[in-house]
């Protein structure tokens, strides 16, 4: 994996000095959100990275080569070219071979970033065990490839907990069955990613920064396989109504099921149907979410770098 390695000045720089450096994934760019809101996205993170003091690496495959760090201009490509290809773990050696433009997943950017050295990774919401359609017998087995990733890979995830349409329960079994420790940053309950409390608990809570770092530490100490899950509440003001969010899934999940949607096309067009049904409430959360995970990323970033 080193070897395709391409790093961006500012980013080999800062590893270089030890500094803190929070990695980004992009298919949040190319099929998360709509343009021009994925690319104004893209940089508003990028500059909250900065404001807490790391420096931002976004990743993506272009050329070959797995890049760690991108310019302006390459964000903008992520962002406007129908060509982007969704790239999880199984599809890395088929678009670095073919020097095909690769947006990564929550997986495949864990995965290059560990390569890279970089210990903290910032993203909207996971994927994990997908549900059923709503009044469909018939058992689903359709797990996403970020919980094995998690499970195996030392680093730091700061999402929004796990995306709504998943099955959250069944998510957080196969997270402890993986040896994932799930913390609440502020908070004792597990978020699903629009709504701020999706009926769970996390394995401890932390308040600030240092202690979340102080326990990213100490499980590195253990040598323990696996990375450390840190979930951050959607801010209260941009959360969504459960009960209103749950009927949009129900009815989004009998859609995506009466049209055939499967596999890698599932989230895209789940998110896609979730803007629309809420009158584009869902991509403000979403927006609002990412940000929110950026600034108290790049804080336990800097906390890591700090006692390093």
């Amino acid at each position: 994996m080193k070897y395709l390695l391409s790093y961006s000045p500012e980013v080999r720089e800062a590893l270089e000095q030890g500094r803190a450096v929070v990695a980004l994934e992009s298919t949040i760019i190319s099929h998360g959100m709509p343009y021009p809101e994925n690319l104004a996205m893209a940089r508003d993170v990028e500059r909250i990275v900065r404001e807490e003091g790391a420096v931002p690496a976004t990743i993506a495959l272009i050329d070959g080569r797995c890049k760690v760090g991108l310019s302006d201009a390459e964000l903008e490509r992520l962002a406007t070219s129908p060509e982007a290809v969704k790239v999880s773990l199984r599809d890395m050696p088929i678009v670095l071979a073919r020097k095909q433009l690769g947006a990564t997943t929550v997986a495949s950017t864990a995965t290059i970033a560990r390569a890279a050295g970089i210990d903290v990774f910032v993203t909207g919401g996971i994927g994990g065990v997908h549900r059923g359609a709503p009044g469909r017998a018939e058992q689903v087995w359709d797990v996403s490839a970020d919980l094995t990733v998690l499970g195996r890979t030392e680093i730091t995830v700061v999402c929004a907990g796990a995306k709504s349409v998943l099955d959250i329960g069944a998510t957080l079994e196969v997270l402890e069955t993986l040896g994932v420790t799930v913390l609440g940053y502020q908070t004792d309950r597990f978020p699903g990613f629009y709504t701020r409390d999706a009926g769970f608990g996390v394995d401890a809570r932390v308040d600030t920064p240092e202690e979340a770092a102080a326990i990213i530490r100490a499980r590195r100490r253990t040598n323990i396989p696996g990375g450390v899950l840190v979930v951050n509440p959607i801010p209260e003001a941009d959360a969504l109504d459960p009960a209103e969010l749950e009927r949009h899934i129900e009815e989004a999940l009998s859609a995506m099921a009466a049209e055939g949607i499967t596999g890698k096309a599932v989230t895209p067009y789940l998110l896609a149907r979730m803007k629309e049904v809420t009158g584009g409430r869902a991509l403000e959360a979403n927006l609002a979410l990412v940000k929110h995970n950026a600034r108290v990323g790049a804080q336990i970033a800097v906390a890591l770098s700090r006692q390093s």
